[in-house]
């Protein structure tokens, strides 16, 4: 066995109720196993335990047993459990020591004080394991976050650990390097002895490669423990508020049971009868038609080029090449693309924080390069992707209220105004918590609350969804989405989640290597496969669905399809 709890109970030391109730969970050797839950449900917590962070560096107390590989955890000090269980966190910038891609990976072995000589050439072994060699010599800033997650990857790989344990690889990464990943882990599974666990709420992304379980946490307990076909057959992950594949949904919408011996685990391999799905689409209505608005932001021809190596590989290079594109009053946009493509470059121009090379930008008729990055802030707000880099407080209460208390809004309307916002963010239990307490997807829901609180706008989100599970993700986008419906706000959002353009926005701007490659309803974008493919994105699985199906409009179906789940399935 790999790994076994026996009736396992932890209870951190600042609380009073256990973070995990009686768990028994045997995974073993070569098996590759998905953890599921929502934040809070003791995902993390479960992890730690694995990995030796429970007890060594978060205090508890524990009951019933946990041994890995063989050997009782207690017994382990964490140098000892670092040698057989490897972990990869969600945030890579979080792990990376070395001043270079080489020095990271032989962080480990420089530790064992090994030869110089054999350093190197495992060093070189190990990055071609994860086809990582060529960017050896890169400083980990430069690197796009698939090649991050595969330094990484490399990083553990190079202490021969049996247990690869990896913490949300998804999260930070666009739809093709996070399905490279996928199909990297699968590879790195297929050597002999090496077991995986996946701790990630993009399940049917996990599921482009076969699982032998998913067991499901709710609460700190397990709900369930089954084969992937068992899981999507069942109705644990409704019942758990969780996203199930938007094709396993589709198929249930129109009547059609899901089974085990139907090979639901992915849209390729599913059996369903096309012709119960052909009538049912048929049934479906498009979105009413939406008259045109006020135009509130213009991109006109707009280019730049980073000037210092810092900031670019290739310094003088333009990043973006004349972009143009422009976003109505009242619209929810994405704005998609891979890493590296331009995506955040673009929203810091807009905000102010670099100057376009040549180009305009105009805000309601305004032009913004006549306007500070101050004046900028009082009419469109920026949520960055990594909220690390936002958090300027010690306290979550302090962090949210900062802004208005910089505009010298009176404390009794911070108090108020404050509150309200960490309860549409679901943050209001912890409003008393340092910040330090807080999960990588709870941070992304606090940086998000402290611009909200302000009003601006226009809202542009980076990454809003990173790390959130569905149930959170829902709730934030429901907020912003009344947000944009009652009070007007105008959301434009970086996003690698195909869900949340299909189901949130209207318009999708997609880039790929600074070039404008598509404006247009985020149906028709997401079923071009010339264009996803050009711009790193995915093709939605309700558009393969369709073709299957030989439905004659595949496209017209992922309108319709999103159109008929916005009225009638939303999770409330």
């Amino acid at each position: 066995m790999a790994l076994a709890f026996s009736n396992f109970t932890f209870t951190y030391k600042a609380q009073t109720a256990p973070s995990l109730y009686n768990i028994n969970l045997t995974i073993f050797k070569g098996e590759k196993v998905l953890i599921l839950g929502h934040s809070g449900s003791g995902k993390s917590t479960l992890a730690h335990c694995i990995n030796g962070l429970i007890p060594h560096a978060f205090n508890g107390v524990s009951s019933g047993s946990l041994f890995v590989l063989g050997e009782d955890a207690k017994e382990l000090d964490i140098f000892s459990l670092s040698k057989k269980v490897g972990t990869v966190l969600q945030d890579t910038d979080g792990q990376f020591v070395g001043l270079s891609a080489a020095e990271d990976i032989a962080f480990a072995v420089e530790n064992d004080c090994l030869p110089v000589d054999k350093m190197h050439t495992l060093v070189c072994d190990t990055a071609k394991l994860v086809n990582i060699e060529k960017h050896l010599k890169k400083a980990p800033q430069n690197l796009s976050g698939g090649q991050k997650q595969r330094v990484s990857i490399a990083g553990v790989l190079i202490d021969k650990v049996e247990i690869l344990l990896f913490d949300e690889p998804l999260a930070n990464l666009d739809p093709v390097a996070g399905k490279q990943t996928i199909e990297l882990i699968d590879d790195l599974h297929k050597q002999p002895g090496k077991t995986i666990i996946i701790i990630e709420h993009r399940l049917e992304d996990v599921l482009h490669r076969n699982v032998d379980r998913i067991v499901v946490l709710e609460k700190g307990r397990i709900i369930a423990d089954m084969k992937p076909e068992a899981l999507l057959a069942s109705t644990v992950l409704h019942d758990a508020g969780m996203r199930e594949p938007l094709y396993i949904s589709a198929l249930r919408y129109a009547g059609i049971a899901i089974t085990e011996t139907c090979k639901p685990e992915s849209v390729s391999s599913i059996e369903f009868a096309p012709a119960v799905l052909q009538i049912w689409g048929q049934s479906l209505h498009e979105k009413p038609f939406k008259e045109k608005k006020q135009l509130l932001l213009e991109i006109n021809n707009l280019s730049f080029r980073y000037e210092t190596p810092e900031y670019s590989p290739n310094p003088g290079d333009l990043v973006l090449h004349d972009i143009s594109f422009s976003i109505e009053k009242g619209t929810i946009a994405a704005l998609a693309g891979k890493n590296g493509a331009g995506k955040s470059t673009l929203a810091k121009l807009i905000c102010g924080f670099d100057t376009p090379s040549s180009g305009s930008i105009f805000f309601d008729g305004k032009d913004l390069l006549t306007l500070s990055i101050k004046e900028r802030a009082e009419h469109i707000g920026y949520v960055m992707q990594n909220p690390n880099q936002m958090i300027s407080f010690p306290l979550i209460f302090d962090e949210v209220a900062f802004g208005l208390r910089n505009r010298g809004v009176p404390e009794h309307e911070v108090k108020d105004r404050v509150e309200q916002t960490l309860i549409i963010c679901g943050l209001y239990p912890f409003r008393a918590w340092p910040i330090s307490a807080l999960s990588f997807g709870q941070k992304k829901r606090l940086t998000i609350a402290s611009i909200l609180v302000l009003g601006p706008s226009m809202l542009i989100l980076d990454e809003p969804t990173a790390g959130q599970d569905f149930r959170n993700y829902s709730r934030i986008m429901e907020f912003v989405k009344k947000l944009n419906r009652e009070q007007g706000i105008t959301l434009l959002m970086i996003t690698h989640d195909m869900h949340l353009m299909l189901e949130y926005t209207s318009q999708a701007v997609v880039i790929a290597d600074g070039i404008l490659i598509a404006d247009d309803d985020p149906a028709v974008v997401l079923s071009d496969g010339v264009k996803t493919e050009a711009a790193s994105l995915k093709r939605t699985s309700l558009y393969d669905l369709a073709v299957r199906a030989r439905i004659a409009d595949a496209e017209g179906f992922v309108r319709k399809f999103i159109a008929y789940e916005q009225c009638n399935a939303r999770l409330s």
